[in-house]
């Protein structure tokens, strides 16, 4: 159960906006998802503006989302909490 996130209408994805603090927060989550991205080979389709960061995920490979998608959701929700949390 991934809060926060929708499925993408016309497309087999998942989709979620981060807001954080300004944009130097949402470069560290950024910053820190594209290494775990990069450990896991699955990588998001995101938008950056100042402090928000839009997210798409979807796997390529099968033409829609599979195990990894949710998997990389779940990592972000939880840098997000991190991030959130060292800048109460």
């Amino acid at each position: 159960d991934l809060d926060g996130w929708s499925l993408v209408e016309g497309r087999e994805a998942i989709f979620k906006k981060f807001k954080f603090k300004d944009f130097r927060h949402a470069w560290s989550f950024m910053e820190d998802v594209a290494v775990e991205a990069d450990e896991m080979s699955h990588h998001p389709e995101w938008l950056n503006v100042y402090n928000r960061v839009e997210v798409t995920l979807c796997t390529h490979d099968v033409g829609g989302l599979s195990e990894l998608d949710f998997d990389l959701a779940a990592i972000m929700d939880e840098i997000a909490a991190e991030i959130a949390k060292g800048i109460e």
